[in-house]
């Protein structure tokens, strides 16, 4: 076939390949390229036909795999000739939802650079905006209602894109260019702080203020994060450790903790290149290290113990509470013994009630509550703990020829399974 002969191609990709930007990237390249056709999600993962002459195809196919998203996983992709069709121009096509829903779900992931730079950032629209987010983070698993991955398909579909928004979501050039989670202070969730009778003391930015006073007062805020509240208190602050123990009922089992950065961290915990890769990660972790002598945690939080369960913020939300109390915070999965997290905002007030003094809540829906995912690092490598935020549901991956398995998630880890709660 000659170089300049029109050929046409359909690609079918499955694995980790909705939510991580792959329509756009592959928009970019066939405009790049001055390919023509279409890419849409369906159930199993992503369809792509395209068209144009051998040359472009072939630097396609292999663009296509050298700019994959970092996120994204490609579990099988295989392509087949189909005749050329010569329409103009390229498209990203509506989902297909007719068969059985099968594609990879992603994780929710922990803010990216960009948009924390964006939030910090006086002169953006989305100063301080607590659900920022773009193809490259943001909530995924937790607002999935339903495949393929869609907006409408998600608990965002609550929220109306407003015109700034949707410029963005439809323009190529932009980083936001079909992500789902899009919003910004206009259109997208909001806070408010509650007190213990569900009175509203405040909203938006002066909630997550007053949230941050109430910390540094020594109060106990629960806070609606990614995929479930967590209960937050100065971690520097035995008196309010030793409130949160006897309220919660939990005598000596190690709280969980959340700094602001891995500076911060390590002046309170010995910290090797494994663990703050880990702790960095788009999947933000638990990570239990080994606590410095004089660090200045209460030693309540982990009574006896050699170890600290440390992550970083894995919501923007998060990450402006830190930035707010300026400590480090006990951040402890909110639920009692034997109940799993709260995850709405009515049910959280009334299950958590005579346990958090404020609650500091949102009106993004959550469809799937998760916990912290924990992890420790070994001489051996990385052991998963537990497997949750951050990683789950992405598939397990047991390679037989590894005695009891070695786990592969979704590129994130590859660890020895091991499984056992340690820290909440």
């Amino acid at each position: 076939m000659p170089s300049d002969a029109l050929a046409r191609r359909r690609y079918r990709l499955s694995g980790v390949v909705q939510g991580v930007g792959f329509r756009p990237l592959v928009y970019r390249l066939a405009s790049r390229l001055g390919l023509a056709g279409w890419v849409g999600n369906h159930a199993a993962g992503l369809t792509i036909e395209i068209e144009g002459s051998a040359a472009c195809l072939a630097a396609f196919d292999t663009l296509l795999h050298q700019q994959t998203p970092d996120a994204a996983v490609i579990e099988h992709c295989a392509w087949q000739s189909l005749p050329p069709l010569r329409q103009p121009g390229f498209s990203i096509r509506a989902s297909e939802a007719r068969d059985p829903p099968s594609a990879a779900i992603l994780p929710d992931l922990a803010p990216c650079p960009d948009c924390l730079r964006e939030m910090n950032d006086p002169a953006d629209r989305r100063y301080r905006y607590p659900f920022i987010n773009c193809t490259a983070c943001g909530p995924r698993y937790s607002i999935l209602r339903a495949l393929p991955y869609d907006r409408q398909r998600t608990t965002m579909a609550d929220f109306a894109l407003c015109p700034a928004c949707r410029a963005e979501y439809l323009d190529p050039a932009d980083r936001r260019f079909h992500a789902q989670p899009i919003a910004c202070p206009d259109c997208g969730p909001q806070l408010q702080l509650w007190n213990a009778s569900g009175e509203a003391l405040a909203w938006g930015d002066q909630a997550l203020m007053l949230a941050a006073n109430a910390i540094g007062s020594g109060l106990i805020v629960a806070l609606k994060g990614v995929a479930g509240f967590h209960l937050m208190a100065d971690a520097g602050n035995p008196a309010a450790v030793a409130v949160l123990r006897a309220r919660k009922q939990r005598k000596t089992k190690p709280l969980a903790l959340m700094y602001s950065s891995l500076d911060e961290i390590e002046r309170d915990c010995l910290l090797s290149p494994a663990e703050a890769g880990l702790l960095s990660s788009a999947a933000a972790p638990m990570v239990l290290l080994r606590r410095r002598p004089g660090a200045r945690i209460a030693a309540e939080v982990a009574p006896g113990n050699p170890y600290l369960g440390v992550m970083l913020p894995a919501a923007p939300l998060q990450v402006l509470l830190l930035q707010a109390t300026g400590a480090p915070l006990i951040a402890t999965s909110a639920n009692r013994a034997g109940e799993p997290v709260a995850i709405d905002n009515l049910r959280a007030l009334h299950e958590l009630g005579g346990i958090a003094d404020r609650w500091l809540v949102h009106d993004r829906a959550i469809a799937h509550r998760a916990d912290d995912s924990i992890v420790r690092v070994l001489a051996d490598g990385a052991t998963l703990l537990r497997r949750a935020r951050g990683y789950a549901p992405l598939p397990l991956r047991l390679r037989q020829d590894a005695g009891a398995g070695i786990l592969a998630l979704g590129g994130h880890l590859k660890n020895t399974v091991r499984w056992r709660a340690a820290i909440s």
